[in-house]
């Protein structure tokens, strides 16, 4: 008798544990993309908005761009008219809150840290971006869409409502995937 039922055994545990496995798994889905381009029009890089459970992140790559800290934030309008990029509004600010990890409040959806470039003016980094996913979702592809914008300097953090990160250099409108 035992011998018939060490097979069942077996099998069960083999079962549970394969389920216990696919049960700490997070579904990775990319979610949208943004090509970002110079006000010249030529490529600066793209974007790509990342769902990974209730958690949001960018992954952003540029080239060709001035070494050192660039503000970079994800802005009300996904409009990039160059060559100033103004048509891509504010900062994504649904809440109201205001500007910078150093400030006293909550930061806003569209506050990012700054971009390092490199010497050889090439970047690459993922951040996470606000704190529901759901949420996040329906504010950044909301009826006037959600662009990238790339500044000059870099963001200092506390001046609201913008950083006093300088000129917009780069501009992509974050565009959703067929889910």
């Amino acid at each position: 008798m035992l011998f018939r039922i060490a097979p069942l055994i077996g099998l069960t545990s083999a079962l549970a544990l394969s389920a216990c496995a696919h049960m700490d798994r997070e579904e990775v889905t990319t979610v949208g993309t943004a090509q970002l381009r110079y006000g010249d029009g030529s490529t600066a890089g793209k974007a790509q908005l990342i769902r990974q459970d209730q958690a949001l992140e960018l992954a952003v790559t540029v080239t060709g761009m001035t070494p050192g800290m660039h503000g970079f934030h994800l802005h009300s309008v996904g409009k990039c008219l160059p060559p100033d990029f103004k048509s891509a509004g504010g900062h994504l600010n649904p809440n109201g809150n205001t500007h910078g990890k150093n400030s006293t409040n909550p930061a806003h959806l569209g506050d990012l840290p700054n971009l390092d470039v490199s010497d050889s003016g090439t970047a690459s980094t993922q951040v996470q971006i606000g704190g529901n996913a759901s949420r996040d979702l329906a504010d950044v592809f909301d009826q006037d869409g959600t662009a990238i914008v790339i500044h000059a300097g870099a963001d200092d953090y506390r001046s609201d409502p913008a950083g006093n990160a300088g000129s917009r250099i780069a501009c992509g409108v974050l565009r959703p995937l067929d889910r």
